[in-house]
């Protein structure tokens, strides 16, 4: 397994490699250079950890047994370039969502218009500097790079397509995900608000609804003589 997960990388970034998925030990990282050198990748075991890496890194990479026994290999590019594509590593499969992604070692921003190539030839542009295989198939196999405009062009990368084994859970983009979550908290939400304003108006005393009206009381015999006083009393009616 490779973290991050893709195939291209900036020099002095961090890359690192584990052959734990194997679920044994006595596997160790091996890695074939682009200059022809064959040797142990360093760290400990089935680890390998490369804190900083430079294009003298760049090369295939894999898990070894004591017997001698291989997983397959990956290619990893490191470029003291400005432009790389992001792209898995791994082999997808058939039914998956695939996002490439073009990146520039000088900005964070993915506010820039990338074009993306397969094969050589011109697939779609984004504004976004990201592009989405929906629904992925052998047809989407091949070679991919990508290119900034004003900037270089990133490396190659092979993206590999395999057949979906029987009962295999199948990808989706982290909207489709979300979604439903964000949905759920929305209805709870207006279930709340709702509830809420029945319980209060339950409480709440209409005086919109009241009409004060004014009567005389007959003068007592004490008060004859003495200035009238007016009562007032609370009559419910319509305004």
């Amino acid at each position: 397994m490779v973290f991050p997960n893709r195939s291209q990388f900036f020099e002095y970034e961090s890359i690192s490699f584990s052959c734990g998925h194997h679920g044994s030990s006595g596997w160790a990282v091996k890695r074939t250079l682009s200059s022809g050198i064959t040797e142990d990748c360093q760290g400990n075991e089935s680890n390998c950890v490369l804190d900083v890496i430079y294009p003298s890194d760049s090369g295939l990479y894999w898990c070894e047994s004591d017997s001698g026994e291989c997983s397959n290999a990956i290619n990893i590019t490191v470029t003291d370039g400005s432009v790389i594509l992001e792209s898995p590593v791994h082999p997808v499969m058939e039914g998956d969502h695939v996002t490439l992604r073009c990146r520039n070692k000088t900005t964070s921003s993915s506010s820039f218009t990338a074009d993306f190539y397969k094969d050589g030839l011109l697939i779609g542009s984004s504004s976004t500097g990201s592009m989405t295989i929906r629904t992925a198939s052998k047809s989407h196999e091949g070679s991919y790079r990508c290119n900034i405009s004003g900037c270089e062009a990133s490396a190659d990368s092979w993206l590999t397509v395999t057949a979906r084994p029987p009962g295999a859970p199948q990808s989706k983009p982290v909207v489709y995900v979300l979604l439903p979550v964000v949905g759920v908290c929305v209805l709870l939400a207006l279930m709340l608000l709702i509830g809420w304003r029945c319980h209060k108006a339950k409480h709440d005393v209409l005086y919109t609804n009241v009409t004060i009206t004014q009567s005389e009381l007959p003068p007592r015999i004490r008060d004859r003589g003495a200035a009238k006083t007016f009562y007032s009393k609370v009559k419910p009616g319509s305004t």
